[in-house]
């Protein structure tokens, strides 16, 4: 199955900055170009690190106010609180970015690539090139246009690669309807085993947002003895293709 890559939805042009640019100078470029993080990258333009809005604000956070002057003797023993404590006194990109970066590969999968956000709980992702250059940059905002994909789309493509090229089925075996991107199945078909196929390959469609399964089939061939040969041409390696 075809899944629409990170670099079709990334930003090429990509604010960037050398690990020597003062604090005033970052704070300065979010502002200009009105983005909330951007890469720092050394002179082979490899991603070091990244930088973003909350790293400046910890400087601010941690300013003592009037009349509660800061506790410097209190000891730091956690990495995250010493890692905060150096960020608030950082005067240059190379001492407030955050490192290793995050980054993820222009060939990457957009399902892979909000993974990775979601595991990292991090908003933007540096894309790089096969030599691991920084070529982009992929934010939420970009991932979540794969939901803009068309319902006659979705539909065009699952019925090719579900029930035509997985499933070798007629186009027509199955009903298959795409309402704001909810894929309802409907209909019969012959092996109870192919239902969590079509279900499961439905679902991996970019641009689906859920699948409701009103399928049914003609018998139960879930007992079928491992060593047999898998019907139609179906067997783990349709839900291990990439």
């Amino acid at each position: 199955m075809k899944h629409r890559k990170v670099g079709t939805v990334m930003t090429s042009d990509v604010v960037r900055v050398s690990a020597t640019p003062p604090f005033k100078e970052i704070a300065a470029l979010l502002a200009e170009h009105r983005i909330s993080g951007l890469p720092v990258v050394d002179d082979d333009e490899k991603v070091i690190g990244v930088i973003s809005e909350t790293d400046l604000m910890l400087r601010q956070a941690q300013q003592a106010e009037p009349g509660h002057e800061r506790l410097r003797w209190r000891p730091r023993l956690t990495r995250a609180a010493r890692r905060a404590d150096t960020k608030a006194r950082a005067r240059t990109a190379g001492q407030l970015m955050s490192s290793p970066a995050i980054t993820v590969p222009v060939d990457a999968s957009i399902a892979g690539a909000a993974r990775t956000m979601a595991e990292h709980r991090v908003e933007r992702l540096p894309v790089l090139d096969e030599e691991g250059r920084l070529v982009g940059i992929v934010t939420r905002h970009d991932l979540l246009q794969v939901f803009l994909r068309p319902d006659e789309d979705i539909r065009a493509e699952i019925v090719d690669e579900v029930l035509v090229r997985a499933l070798w089925l007629a186009p027509q075996a199955i009903g298959v309807t795409v309402t704001e991107g909810v894929v309802t199945l409907d209909g019969q078909l012959e092996r109870a085993s192919e239902v969590p196929i079509a279900v499961s390959m439905s679902g991996q469609v970019d641009g689906v947002v859920a699948v409701v399964d009103h399928l049914t089939h003609r018998y139960d061939d879930t007992h079928q003895r491992p060593d047999e040969p898998a019907v139609h041409g179906v067997g783990e390696g349709w839900l291990r293709r990439p």
